[in-house]
């Protein structure tokens, strides 16, 4: 395979983190700390910055948090051209870790800019002409936009390489309208990932490996659930590897599984893996794709927030 510089695009929100200051802060009232967060911006932000070609596709706010958005992607190196100004204020997610350093989150989300996707808004996403298009979470969930994420899915996958990420947030959706739309889009995917907590929300108490032949089934060849320190199961139409992660002192979990995806889809993306269906990868790169984003993810754990690497800050710990 030989390398494509046609770039990845991701479609999805930008959401304001904003962190409540540890117990025991002098002061009355609460103290919050924003930092600009969103699962799809958070992998865009981290595969710009390991060096692929990577376009955002969302829709900005003109408001406070929008502004920081905007320095935090440009920053980053990711391309914001396909990106619509929205009237609608940025979402807010209100998170504070627990003592493993899990985000628990509540959301202010009613109205806000990134779910209100309109057709003509995405039409220019097929220009960019991108080797994959990595989406899910709220985006892909979310009325009224979720229709024509849907449909834009549908409209690049003969060219295009799909990623999904369902990224569950029961506070927001309930999670039996993702475990409706899951068949549908494991049809129109080629990856999806998910993490162990998402695999709890859609399906409590079934093993990975039940859920990944499901998945597999409804037409999606390579699926990632991953273990947060006990890394990832992999399965590629339902044969298996469990991929360790390297051990971390974690500060929080917060853009971890996002840095994952990213660093799985830079590997893929070198390779020239991408830009088309994934059925016929070859073991060694996807075992090396996949521990490229344990790296990736690890390191993200190591630093507050939803900060993922440069390329040169993982060269010590993986070439």
């Amino acid at each position: 395979m030989t390398a494509t510089r046609r770039p990845v695009a991701v479609l999805g929100e930008c959401v304001a983190d904003a962190f409540v200051a540890p117990a025991g802060t002098e002061g009355p009232g609460l103290r919050l700390d924003v930092l600009p967060g969103g699962g799809p911006a958070n992998t865009a932000v981290a595969l710009a910055r390991l060096g692929t070609p990577t376009h955002l596709v969302a829709r900005l706010s003109g408001d406070v948090f929008g502004g920081l958005f905007r320095r935090r992607l440009a920053e980053s190196g990711v391309r914001t051209d396909l990106c619509p100004d929205a009237g609608e204020p940025s979402t807010l997610a209100v998170a504070g870790l627990g003592p493993d350093g899990a985000a628990e989150y509540s959301f202010h989300a009613e109205g806000t800019a990134d779910w209100q996707w309109t057709r003509e808004e995405l039409a220019p996403v097929a220009a960019a002409d991108p080797a994959a298009l990595h989406t899910g979470s709220l985006a892909l969930v979310r009325a009224p936009g979720a229709a024509a994420v849907e449909e834009l899915l549908a409209r690049l996958r003969p060219t295009t390489t799909i990623s999904l990420d369902p990224n569950v947030r029961p506070l927001l959706v309930e999670p039996g309208a993702y475990r409706a739309r899951l068949p549908r889009w494991c049809a129109l995917a080629d990856l999806l990932r998910l993490s162990e907590d998402d695999l709890a929300h859609l399906h409590p108490g079934l093993a990975p490996e039940a859920a990944c032949d499901s998945w597999h089934r409804a037409g999606v060849p390579l699926v990632v659930v991953t273990l947060g320190g006990a890394g990832a199961l992999v399965s590629y139409d339902g044969r298996r590897e469990h991929v360790p992660a390297p051990p971390v002192r974690v500060v929080d979990t917060v853009g971890a599984g996002d840095a994952f995806t990213a660093g799985l889809l830079h590997r893929l993306h070198e390779a020239g893996a991408l830009g088309g269906r994934l059925d016929s990868l070859a073991p060694p790169l996807l075992s090396e794709a996949v521990a490229f984003g344990t790296a990736v993810a690890a390191a993200t754990c190591a630093v507050r927030g939803a900060n993922p690497p440069y390329a040169g800050q993982l060269a010590g710990a993986m070439t």
